[in-house]
């Protein structure tokens, strides 16, 4: 690839947009194809990769203010870590009681 055409891609929004935009739709499938709990989760955090990346690049070419996407993306990889550790542990404690992480058979036995 020619430097100059290299730079023009990352002097533009929509690169990072349509990238941001494939990786909220990955996430959304893995939503709804997973059928476990954790192919959920990273499912989940593909969401939040996919916002991270919009906020980050509307901050870099719209925003007068570098540090604002900046920080709501510290917020948003605060807030993934937070949802990682409690879910992980839900995981965890569904399958010692269950010996089975798939979403179908623990929606069956909800009675």
């Amino acid at each position: 690839m020619n430097p100059d055409a290299a730079r023009i891609l990352y002097e533009r929004p929509d690169a990072y947009l349509v990238v941001a935009a494939f990786l909220f739709a990955c996430g959304i499938y893995g939503l709804l194809r997973r059928r476990t709990l954790i192919g959920m989760l990273i499912a989940g955090e593909l969401i939040f990769a996919a916002a991270s990346l919009n906020f980050m690049a509307l901050n870099r070419f719209f925003s007068p203010d570098p540090v604002a996407g900046q920080v709501f993306v510290l917020f948003i990889m605060g807030l993934a870590a937070a949802e990682i550790a409690i879910a992980l542990s839900i995981v965890i404690a569904i399958y010692r009681n269950y010996r089975s992480i798939r979403s179908r058979e623990i929606s069956e036995l909800g009675g």
